[in-house]
């Protein structure tokens, strides 16, 4: 039953992780001009060093066309896991069959020239086609930018290679094989095959997990591979973070809307969360057919714009681990929301160019935590373990003295005048205290009467109570 659960669950959200827009036939190079994230976010500014050149990056996802014109020598290999999709992943599946190329583009996308745009099938003739071809060789030998051209999408890491990972993501899988199993054989084999980053635009209703995704995530982290997780859309109904993107050690993506804040439908909340990216007004490439991109929103589109990050910096510092890498992003972000770490920004808005460039301290383990120490915690029920070594040494302690023993003071033998009229004062008071009780006494007395004795009812045994004298009266 919990099995079941945890599927449905993953199913559900990943369906719905997106909001694809009509798609449109419209030129290529209109859809580069709306890329602002790649100047908003220091993208470009990281060009100048780093286009992800070595570093390989799995989409596990519905899917990647690798026809479209924007993927052009971009996925360099691939499988399926759900038993029934294309064994290289080059086929999309399930419900939302485009998600895969979508999330691809964004990543690693590397553009093309008009002629490769896929419209040729428009012309008038072949011999029409044949011009065109010729004028889109002529445009990319003018052409030195990033990628393969100046036309349709491209994406933060342009050079980095892609491996395309299939799974059956909502609805009922004709393979047969359940999420709960696929998820895990996916990112077992993506390490296997020398994956540096990992992008998962999914998600799952609960923050918890199946135990069955212990291991892979623990394999991943044992050898060293960054992975990228999309922390979901509120608009759908996800108002919290959910696995995998509680998993301790995955980067978590929220999304931005086109100002820069937290967005309100393509985000979600939670304390995992590690950094935010651009989840709005996003567009995006499209598997076949002659209209192929579209624009969307949600942090599914998120998440692979962090993922290109990691690319670029695991390209640009290929001796840094996988928690320096994610220590570089998280620490060089931008400041959003409340000050310090908050559960809309986690540490703040992406920042590619201070990403790759700035001088970041390195660190020993991963700030945002370990999947090993969870299972050890939480499955084994072991106690936190202890430090390996001391802390380092704070500021030094101040001596506190020995409390000093009270030594009896000499008597003060010369006159001080506070004192003596203190002593005088009461003095005084007495002496005027003691004689108005004589006068006192001696009225009463003259008066003939006596005082008896507290208790006594009256005159003294053996005698007369004494007359007063009238004058006392």
């Amino acid at each position: 039953m919990k099995r079941a659960t945890a599927a449905g669950a993953l199913s559900l959200t990943a369906v719905l992780l997106f909001q694809l827009a009509a798609p449109s036939p419209a030129h290529a190079d209109e859809w580069r001009d709306k890329e602002y994230w790649l100047t908003d976010y220091g993208i470009t500014e990281a060009w100048k060093k780093t286009q992800g050149e070595g570093v390989k990056v799995a989409v596990i996802d519905t899917g990647i066309d690798p026809s479209h014109p924007d993927l052009a020598g971009a996925v360099s290999g691939g499988t399926d896991v759900s038993g029934a999709g294309d064994p290289r992943g080059a086929r999309g599946l399930g419900v939302n069959p485009e998600h895969g190329t979508l999330v691809a583009t964004l990543l690693a996308g590397r553009g093309h020239t008009d002629s490769g745009s896929g419209d040729s099938e428009d012309s008038a003739d072949s011999g029409d086609s044949a011009d065109a071809k010729d004028s889109g060789d002529k445009d990319k030998e003018k052409y030195d930018g990033p990628g393969n051209g100046p036309d349709g999408i491209i994406g933060v890491a342009p050079k980095a290679e892609l491996l395309s990972v299939s799974a059956w993501i909502g609805g009922s899988n004709p393979g047969g094989v359940p999420i709960d199993d696929q998820l895990p054989n996916a990112v077992r084999w993506a390490v296997d095959s020398g994956a540096k980053v990992i992008n998962m635009s999914l998600g799952s209703s609960s923050t918890a997990w199946p135990e069955s995704w212990d291991d892979a995530f623990l394999y991943a982290e044992q050898n060293d591979v960054v992975i990228v997780a999309a922390a979901g859309n509120r608009g759908v109904g996800m108002i919290q973070v959910g696995a995998p993107a509680t998993i301790p050690g995955v980067l978590t993506v929220a999304g931005l809307d086109r100002q820069g804040k937290a967005s309100w439908d393509s985000s979600s909340e939670g304390i995992s969360i590690g950094v935010a990216a651009p989840a709005e007004n996003l567009v995006g490439g499209l598997p076949n057919g002659p209209a192929r991109y579209a624009e969307w929103s949600g942090t599914s589109a998120a998440a692979p714009l962090v993922s290109g990050v990691a690319a670029l910096i695991r390209s640009a510092h290929p001796e840094l681990s996988a928690a320096q890498v994610i220590n570089r992003i998280i620490t060089t972000a931008k400041d959003g929301g409340a000050p310090g770490r908050d559960t809309l920004y986690g540490y703040g808005i992406v920042d590619a160019n201070a990403a790759v460039n700035a001088n970041v301290p390195a660190v020993a383990a991963n700030p945002l935590g370990t999947i090993e120490e969870w299972i050890r915690i939480h499955r084994r029920g072991e106690a936190p373990a202890a430090p390996e070594s001391e802390p380092p040494a704070g500021p030094a302690v101040p001596d506190i003295p020995e409390p000093q023993v009270p030594v009896a003071a000499e008597p003060y033998l010369e006159e001080d005048p506070v004192p003596a009229a203190l002593v005088l004062g009461f003095g005084g008071l007495i002496l005027l205290v003691g004689t108005a009780g004589t006068i006192a006494v001696l009225r009463v007395r003259r008066s003939g009467r006596a005082v008896p004795e507290p208790g006594t009812e009256g005159p003294p045994e053996g005698g007369e109570r004494e007359k007063a004298p009238a004058e006392l009266v």
